[in-house]
């Protein structure tokens, strides 16, 4: 009876094992970026005041209470984390900062941060954020640490299963044309634009040699008609199209630096996800996808909410899924849900060549 009971008992947890092991599409997801996909890293950067783990952000967020996601709720990140059958990947602080757990990295790791910019910023006194090239190094240090965990053969394989997601690039637009624009610029847009798609394609090429062969790369959403920038627009409102122009200006030029890396290098492939239209898709036809608000923030005060930034004395809308936006830069909850079920299984031109879910079946 006993042996009986062992043999059901072993049955039942390797059941439970396969289905689980059948769920996960892709062994790891590693997210580089920013807010639009920060779970909680800048929590740990004692000096940053980019920080969201303040009421009202997470108040649809299990628990409803403060995460360091810049949202209401669940961000991009978990969504598509959600999708793959994967938990959220934690933030790499926070695995640094508890006790040593040899198997901490194997689920995957963001090291997204808000506030992050693919150049390197000058204005770095207050360490308010950790950059792309921080974010590729903190990866390295978790790339040796699984390859001595796992072995070289098997870290290989793990690697070349795993998403590399990355969404990023807005804030080097905002930086650009932010409330500071009437100063004389030391570039020209272009050259903006054609630095940030040169040093993303030195740090896809680092990811590349250290192991990665699955990327998502999130192209920037048109971040001229967020709040922030609309209340800054002279216009009434209207979005700030110069913005717009080189958020999609940088699109085209990753997708070409994306086509090209495919060139040299046969063994990756990668999906690129139009945002910017997307983005533009809720604005231009809401009622297509539930929204009723697509110029004010959700939270905040004043002018289209974004007089004053979502913070404890703000107001906050009682209906957050009638809003595109949570606050001066940020989409809701419910607008990040509709974008990656749009990724995920959508089709060109919203993403592009393949959709992610072809990407992790590859």
């Amino acid at each position: 009876m006993a042996q009986h009971y062992v043999s059901l008992l072993f049955l039942f947890f390797t059941f439970t094992f396969t289905c689980s092991m059948a769920a996960k599409m892709v062994p790891a997801v590693f997210v580089f970026g920013d807010s639009l996909v920060d779970v909680g890293n800048n929590n740990y950067l004692t000096l940053s005041i980019a920080k969201a783990n303040f009421p009202h952000n997470g108040v649809d967020f299990p628990g409803k209470k403060a995460t360091g996601r810049f949202s209401n709720g669940r961000n991009a990140a978990d969504f598509l984390a959600e999708k793959l059958g994967l938990p959220s990947s934690p933030p790499y602080l926070s695995l640094t900062s508890a006790s040593n757990n040899s198997n901490a990295f194997l689920g995957g790791v963001s090291f997204a941060s808000g506030g992050a910019r693919i150049l390197d910023p000058t204005d770095s006194l207050f360490k308010q954020s950790i950059h792309l090239s921080k974010q590729v190094e903190y990866y390295a240090t978790v790339y040796a640490n699984l390859v001595e965990q796992l072995g070289t053969v098997e870290a290989q394989k793990y690697f070349s299963k795993s998403l590399y997601a990355i969404v990023i690039g807005g804030n080097d637009i905002l930086k650009y044309f932010g409330a500071s624009d009437v100063q004389p610029k030391s570039t020209t847009p272009q050259e903006l634009v054609d630095s940030m798609t040169l040093m993303m394609t030195g740090y896809l090429k680092r990811l590349y040699n250290l192991g990665a062969r699955k990327f998502l790369v999130v192209g920037i959403p048109a971040v001229g008609c967020c709040p922030f920038q609309r209340n800054q627009n002279k216009t009434g409102g209207g979005c700030k199209e110069e913005s717009n122009y080189w958020c999609n200006k940088y699109n085209e030029g990753a997708k070409s630096m994306l086509q090209a890396m495919k060139t040299e290098f046969k063994d990756i492939n990668y999906a690129f996800s139009d945002s910017y239209n997307i983005l533009l898709n809720f604005i231009q036809k809401p009622a297509n996808y539930g929204f009723t608000e697509v110029k004010a923030a959700c939270c905040g005060l004043g002018n289209l909410n974004a007089d004053v930034p979502c913070s404890p004395i703000s107001q906050y809308c009682p209906k957050r899924t009638d809003h595109v936006f949570w606050d001066l830069f940020h989409p809701t909850e419910a607008t990040v849900k509709i974008f990656i079920d749009t990724i995920f299984d959508g089709s060109q031109p919203y993403v592009s060549p393949v959709n992610v879910r072809q990407l992790v079946a590859l």
